[in-house]
């Protein structure tokens, strides 16, 4: 059983940055790929980006290529997710998930299918 608990989220103005923290306890995280949603009022949960167990890997939504960036800390049981050059359509719940290790292009297929555990989540909210 893997436990994930988010912080970080928060209230920022357009054109700034946030950095996602998901804290993992009760297994580590070494062997599983992590990942990144979010979801928006009325809207379903969506991928954000996603890393292999190694860390050697990453994917990105294509919305958020080139603004956000995964990563990973093994020894520290964390990931993160720096996001930077926020806009309000980034406001929305982030989760962190974990889940068996796959090809980013599984991954990415599965969707919210490929992950088995989720955090409770962190509230972004980006203003104009």
């Amino acid at each position: 059983q893997v436990t994930l608990v988010e912080s970080g989220g928060g209230l920022v103005q357009t054109g700034g940055s946030l950095r996602l923290s998901c804290a993992a306890s009760g297994r580590t995280l070494s062997s599983l790929t992590m990942g990144w949603f979010r979801q928006a009022p009325g809207k379903e949960r969506e991928f954000v980006a996603s890393i292999s167990w190694s860390g050697g890997g990453t994917d990105y939504a294509d919305s958020v290529k080139g603004r956000f960036t995964i990563s990973r800390d093994n020894a520290k049981n964390t990931v993160l997710l720096q996001m930077n050059i926020l806009t309000s359509e980034d406001t929305a719940v982030y989760y962190c998930a974990a889940g068996a290790p796959r090809p980013w292009t599984i991954v990415r297929a599965m969707g919210v299918n490929g992950f088995d555990y989720w955090g409770q989540g962190t509230q972004v909210t980006v203003s104009s």
